[in-house]
C-alpha cells in the first residue's frame, strides 16, 4: 500500500506542478482554461502531501484501524486523480465524458476525508 500511495501521490504532484507551468504559457490567453488548472492543482497538491503522510503512517496492528485507514487511502488516492485529471483533461478540451468523473473524484475526495476522521477516531478509542 505504501508504494501504491507513493506512486500516486508523486504522479498528482508532478501532474499538478508541470501542468500549472505549462497552463501559464498555453492557455495565457484562455481565462477558463486557466480557471480549470488553478482548481486542479489547488486540489490535487495538498492530496498528495496526504497521501505522502498516510504512506508514512504505521501500519495500524488492529483490525478497524487498518481498514479505515487503506480505505482512506484509495479513496483520497482515487478520487484525487480522478479530479484533478478530470480537471487538467477539461482545460485542454475533453468531452462531456470526461466531465462526467469529475464529480465523482470530488466525491471519493470527500469520502476519503470522512474515512481519515473515522480512522483517526478510531485511533483515539482504542484500548
Amino acid at each position: 500500500m505504501r508504494h501504491f500511495l507513493l506512486i500516486v501521490a508523486g504522479v498528482n504532484g508532478l501532474a499538478a506542478t508541470a501542468i500549472g507551468a505549462v497552463a501559464q504559457h498555453l492557455w495565457a490567453g484562455d481565462a477558463g482554461a486557466r480557471m480549470l488548472v488553478e482548481t486542479g492543482v489547488r486540489y490535487a497538491l495538498p492530496h498528495a502531501a496526504v497521501l505522502v503522510a498516510l504512506a508514512a503512517f504505521p501500519a495500524p496492528s488492529t483490525d478497524r484501524p487498518r481498514r479505515l485507514h487503506g480505505a482512506a487511502a484509495i479513496s483520497l488516492a482515487v478520487g484525487t486523480t480522478l479530479f484533478s485529471g478530470g480537471v487538467f483533461a477539461l482545460a485542454a478540451g475533453a468531452g462531456a465524458a470526461v466531465a462526467a468523473i469529475v464529480p465523482a473524484g470530488g466525491s471519493l475526495m470527500i469520502l476519503g476525508w470522512v474515512l481519515l476522521l473515522a480512522f483517526a477516531l478510531a485511533l483515539v478509542r482504542r484500548p
